[in-house]
């Protein structure tokens, strides 16, 4: 039953990319929002509700990472994957750290947690997203070795 739910989840990420891709006005566009290659690390960026998560039991795995999910609505699950860009080698042991900026909004800072979905190291954590706006998020990628990268994004929220 729990690996049925980690495929349905993992199932619905890329549904959820997918969907965020072909919505864009521009399919090229829209790639390069959501990934680019720094140092030879290829950085995938996804983001999809909260609820999502939700909708598992209490004792789901899922259901318990980065804290829970809280009472609020407009939570959203930040997403990175990580690979070594020559090889396609995903990086499971970096410490990542994401924050996310927009005009007339708090800034967020977080700790990306690694979790294991489907069998792959991916690293996320919930922020709140309000509103139509777009929002800056910045990632921090500090490699095994010491070595830091960072990557900036844009994200065109459209929820309410």
């Amino acid at each position: 039953m729990q690996n049925h739910t980690v495929k349905f989840f993992s199932t619905a990420v890329l549904a959820l990319v997918g969907i965020i891709t072909l919505n864009s006005t521009s399919l090229a566009e829209e790639a390069s929002r959501n990934f680019q290659v720094v140092d030879n690390v290829a950085i995938y960026l996804g983001m999809m509700p909260a609820q999502i998560v939700k909708g598992h039991p209490r004792d789901h795995t899922e259901s318990k990472m980065h804290g829970g999910v809280d009472a609020g609505n407009r939570r959203e699950h930040l997403v990175i994957a990580l690979f070594e860009n020559s090889t396609g080698k995903r990086i499971e042991k970096a410490k990542v750290t994401g924050e996310m900026t927009a005009p007339g909004i708090r800034s967020q800072r977080k700790i990306l947690e690694p979790m294991l979905i489907a069998g792959a190291v991916t690293y996320g954590n919930y922020f709140n997203v309000l509103g139509k706006s777009t929002y800056h998020i910045k990632i921090e990628i500090v490699l095994p070795g010491e070595s830091v990268i960072e990557a900036k994004f844009l994200h065109k929220h459209f929820g309410k």
